[in-house]
Formats: structure tokens, C-alpha cells, sequence
């Protein structure tokens, strides 16, 4: 299988002097592409006179995550994408296990890798860890990362197992499958469009993949920290997307209201906590939502939904009432 390595970047020089080193060492047998979005640094001109092996995709805007990308990946012929942000550190062999894992794993579209901090090289990080999964209420989580709380990577994860979402700080999807789906939803703009890709894959048919034996080191942030009410507002709005989207009518409706009301719980929290922008940033995302709820219902039209997609009922309630903060003590396989 032919695989493309696609670094998405915008104003991105810096990292990309620090972090495609150590891609381009480990990267042996795959083409390695990176998308610009309209950078006004020095990115390209770095690029064209520092790795002229690589492909570089022009995109004429800033898109952002889910244009940039759709854009991009149509100038680039592949088998396999891996989707790679510009601030990953990769290691020796982390595409074997990959490529193996398409080879042997029934039905599998998509492949994440083990996510470690790059700043804390013992811990999982943030954007994806071990794996992502979704509570019944849409919440996100990881194996690894509940909410703020990152576990230590002592092997616990060190397997080969199914997960719900896989984060597009390193994702691996099969080109086929990207197109089949229309590739990401570009008014998400960025965040959670891949938790809303991996949905769509498994509504039809598709299986997401962990692969604990390859493993990367991410940044993170580097784009747009979690202390960023703008992140606070794409998050919010778009996790209400995705329900919209991609469960029945007779589930999303009633959990669109739940989610409403913890929302502005949420707000509350923010405004006690004197943190005004990311309240702020909640109800702009809900003034958003209601907007373009019309035009996210009628996506729905073309889909087949599953009955599972939650492996707990509030994570919420668990990590915030119950304490429990370590995955395998929330989901016991």
C-alpha cells in the first residue's frame, strides 16, 4: 500500500524546522507532502530550499483544519493518508505497526498510533492518547485523558483494540474511505471534525483502530491552546454538530437539550472561575448551533446510524462526581 505522510501547516516555519527532521529519518517507503494554507511566513520558501523531496500543496485560504485538509489531499495520491500535525515528533519504526495493522485487521479504515506528550515523554497527551470513545451524551474522552486528567504511560495501553474516534493529530485513514465520506465537514473549521469523520466512517460500516505498538510524541496547543475561548467555542459547538448529525432523531433531539443545559452549567462554571471569554465563547457557540441546525439536520439525510456508540453513560457524573479519572477503571473490558 502507498502511503502519504501530509503535514497540514500554516505559519507553521518553526515547527517545521524543529519536527520534520525526525519524519523525514523515520518515514523511509512513504511520501511525505505538506499542505500550506496560505502562510504569509516563511514556511514554503524554507521547504523549497531546505527538503526539495517534499511535496508541497499550495491551498489558496486559510480553511483551516477541514478545508485545508479536503483541499490538500485532492492534489495527492495515496492508499493510506496519515494526517499528521506540523508539532509531532515521530519515532523509529512507528509506521510498521500501522501498515500491518491494515493488512491484518478486518474491516479497518482508520489507524491511530499511541499519543505521547512531547513535554512529558512518560505521559499520554492530551489530543487523542490511547484512543478516543464518546459517553451517551456525545462528551469526548480518551483512553488515558479524562478531561484534564493525563495517566502515565506504563503499558496499560499497549495493545491493539477498537475505539470510537481517533484524533487528527496523527490520523491514518484509507484514501478510499476519506472520499467515500466527503472527506471532513468543513463548517466545523477545526476541532472534533475528526470525531465527526470517525462517526460517519462506522455509520457506514467502517471500523477505527488503536495500535498501542507504534507510538509518536505531540506538542500540542500550538495552534490553538486549550486555555483559547476560541477553542472553547469550536469544541462546544461542534461536539453539538456531531449529535445533530450522526444519531436518530429520536436520540439526538433529547440529548441536544441535555447537552444545552450542561452547557450553560458549564458557562456558570466559567463565570465563578472569573474565566468571562470562555463563557462567552459557550454562548457564541450556541448562537452558532442554533443557526446552522437547519443545514447540519439535512446531513443526516444520507446517513445509516449505529445503535452503539457510547462505552459509558456520563462521563460527566463519573469523573466529576464519582472521582474516577483512570479509563480502565471507567470501562472495564
Amino acid at each position: 500500500m502507498k502511503v502519504a505522510v501530509v503535514i497540514l501547516n500554516w505559519n507553521g516555519e518553526a515547527l517545521l524546522k524543529r519536527f520534520l527532521p525526525s519524519v523525514m529519518e523515520h518515514s523511509k517507503g512513504a511520501d511525505i507532502y505538506v499542505v500550506d494554507n496560505a502562510s504569509t511566513d516563511g514556511s514554503v520558501p524554507f521547504l523549497e530550499a531546505n527538503y526539495p523531496t517534499i511535496g508541497i500543496v499550495r491551498n489558496t485560504s486559510n480553511g483551516g483544519f477541514a478545508k485545508g485538509y479536503n483541499d490538500g489531499l485532492k492534489h495527492i495520491e495515496a492508499d493510506i493518508y496519515c494526517l499528521l500535525n506540523s508539532d509531532v515528533e515521530v519515532t523509529p519504526n512507528w509506521l510498521g505497526p500501522i501498515m500491518e495493522g491494515f493488512e491484518t485487521i478486518p474491516g479497518v479504515s482508520i489507524i491511530q498510533p499511541k499519543i505521547l506528550d512531547l513535554k512529558q515523554r512518560d505521559h499520554f497527551e492530551y489530543a487523542g492518547a490511547a484512543g478516543g470513545f464518546l459517553d451517551a451524551l456525545g462528551y469526548p474522552f480518551c483512553r488515558g485523558r479524562i478531561f484534564q486528567s493525563i495517566e502515565k504511560d506504563q503499558g496499560q495501553y499497549d495493545d491493539v483494540r477498537e475505539i470510537f474516534w481517533a484524533t487528527g493529530a496523527c490520523m491514518f485513514i484509507k484514501s478510499e474511505t476519506f472520499w467515500a465520506l466527503g472527506g471532513f465537514d468543513e463548517d466545523y473549521f477545526a476541532h472534533q471534525e475528526e470525531i465527526d469523520l470517525c462517526w460517519r466512517a462506522q455509520n457506514a460500516g467502517h471500523k477505527v483502530y488503536y495500535v498501542g505498538q507504534s507510538h509518536i510524541f505531540h506538542l500540542g496547543g500550538s495552534t490553538l491552546s486549550n486555555m483559547n475561548p476560541k477553542k472553547t467555542y469550536l469544541n462546544f459547538r461542534n461536539s453539538l454538530y456531531s449529535i445533530t448529525k450522526n444519531l436518530p432523531r429520536k436520540k439526538a433531539l433529547p440529548i441536544v437539550f441535555l447537552r444545552l443545559i450542561l452547557d450553560g452549567i458549564a458557562a456558570a462554571r466559567f463565570v465563578f472561575q472569573l474565566k468571562i471569554n470562555h463563557c462567552l465563547a459557550i454562548l457564541h457557540a450556541h448562537i452558532s448551533f442554533y443557526g446552522n441546525f437547519r443545514k447540519m439536520y439535512r446531513k443526516r439525510e444520507k446517513a445509516n446510524f449505529i445503535l452503539k456508540y457510547h462505552v459509558v453513560t456520563s462521563i460527566v457524573w463519573s469523573y466529576f462526581v464519582h472521582q474516577v479519572k483512570n479509563f480502565n477503571i471507567l470501562v472495564k473490558d
